[in-house]
């Protein structure tokens, strides 16, 4: 059972049209977006997404002239419950885990958080340890579409 699935990011200078092109590219290639965060400086922004098919979202991408890269996340599954959140950081807390960045996405019933952390295998053993899921990426890659 795998406990990451892959984000796909993208480095946007900061110009305009550069974000339209980009998810352009995605949507005339058929790869639907499930979520993002989009992170910005001056000079640059970082686009981080999960994609119906990560692969295929960074060749197209390729295609096209726009680096893309992979990297293994978590994808914390969270019920709609106040403070169910906290508990779930508060157990990633004790275990001594680092989280890099963050972001949420509502999930059906469920709403979910992707993590980038230093070991994403014990923070998933220590949410589902706790009583917490993680999406596996079967799951992930369709969320909030019909199948």
């Amino acid at each position: 059972m795998g406990v990451t699935i892959q984000q796909l990011s993208v480095f946007l200078e900061n110009r305009e049209g550069r974000l339209d092109e980009v998810l352009s590219v995605l949507a005339g290639n058929d790869v639907n977006i499930v979520a993002l965060s989009l992170a910005d400086t001056t000079e640059y922004g970082m686009l981080r997404m999960i994609v119906s098919d990560p692969n295929k979202g960074k060749a197209v991408l390729r295609d096209n002239g726009i680096t893309a890269m992979l990297t293994d996340v978590v994808a914390l599954r969270v019920p709609h419950e106040t403070g169910s959140l906290s508990r779930a950081m508060h157990q990633i807390v004790d275990g001594d885990i680092n989280i890099e960045y963050m972001y949420a996405f509502a999930n059906g019933t469920d709403a979910s958080a992707v993590l980038k952390c230093d070991d994403p295998v014990r923070v998933a053993d220590i949410l589902r340890g706790s009583g917490f899921d993680v999406w596996e990426a079967a799951e992930a890659y369709v969320s909030n579409t019909k199948l």
